[in-house]
């Protein structure tokens, strides 16, 4: 199997990680970087009117969910976004990779909405008009999908943060999910394109061979959650891999070589 032609991606069965002063160090190192990848829109809505009258659903998009440089699509519980940006500050601040939180986009769909039904789907009675509302949300909610699957596409390593908050139900090993979020960002690294990792860093170091010789919307609802085609990972794989990272090769090839033998990859 030539791992460099795959894509792939990890559950990580998240536990504990951090002490609570290293938590909060983590967690303002991450708080950083996601102040990088915040890029809120300043452009008012009347500046993406178009002169039909319709918005300008192109720019609207690129403006208000901006993609950006990442190496590892992080898929979470909104419920777990403290763990989440804490973890990404230690991977940066150990390993120098950057991680994508998905939920650091979700807030901006909220704020769009806003402005959208504020100025759209408000009547003169001071109450929203259900059709306009709902013809409001779909949009922004298609235009959030489509950021996330671009996003995943982007970056070449996608890693499932398993806790109890994302994964609602388990019966043996069939799992579930209330989080429609989880489950479609799941469901989409199972049919991503593959490319191999040369063309993911084209900006980043030469790629090496890792060989080395050899927001919920709706909680009544319950999404099935196939998990197979990602490597299990846990803290401890976390721990031993940024111990042994030496700065010589890609991180990530380093992790992907200590778990070379249970590696699987998306079809």
């Amino acid at each position: 199997m030539k791992y460099k032609n795959m894509y792939t991606g990890f559950n990580l069965e998240f536990k504990r990680y951090f002490t609570e002063p290293q938590e909060k160090y983590y967690l303002d190192k991450g708080k950083e970087l996601f102040k990088q990848f915040s890029n809120k829109v300043e452009q008012k809505l009347e500046e993406l009117i178009l002169a039909n009258g319709n918005i300008d659903g192109g720019k609207m998009q690129s403006n208000w969910f901006p993609n950006v440089e990442a190496d590892i699509f992080l898929s979470h519980s909104h419920k777990n976004e403290k763990e989440a940006i804490a973890l990404s500050g230690y991977l940066h601040d150990k390993l120098g990779i950057k991680t994508f939180i998905d939920s650091c986009i979700w807030g901006y769909s909220n704020d769009l909405l806003k402005e959208l039904d504020k100025t759209f789907c408000k009547r003169d009675d001071g109450y929203y008009d259900y059709n306009k509302r709902n013809f409001t949300t779909s949009n922004v909610h298609m235009m959030l999908s489509t950021a996330l699957n671009k996003m995943m596409d982007k970056t070449e390593c996608l890693l499932f943060l398993n806790t109890p908050e994302s994964i609602s139900f388990k019966e043996g090993v069939k799992s579930s999910t209330l989080s429609p979020w989880i489950y479609s960002e799941i469901e989409t690294s199972k049919i991503l394109r593959h490319k191999r990792l040369s063309e993911y860093r084209k900006t980043r170091r030469q790629t090496r061979t890792f060989a080395k010789g050899g927001v919920m919307l709706n909680e009544s609802i319950q999404y099935p959650l196939d998990l197979d085609h990602l490597t299990t990972l846990n803290t401890e794989d976390i721990r031993k891999w940024v111990s042994e990272y030496n700065n010589e090769e890609f991180p990530l090839d380093l992790l992907y070589y200590q778990k070379s033998k249970e590696l699987v990859f998306t079809k």
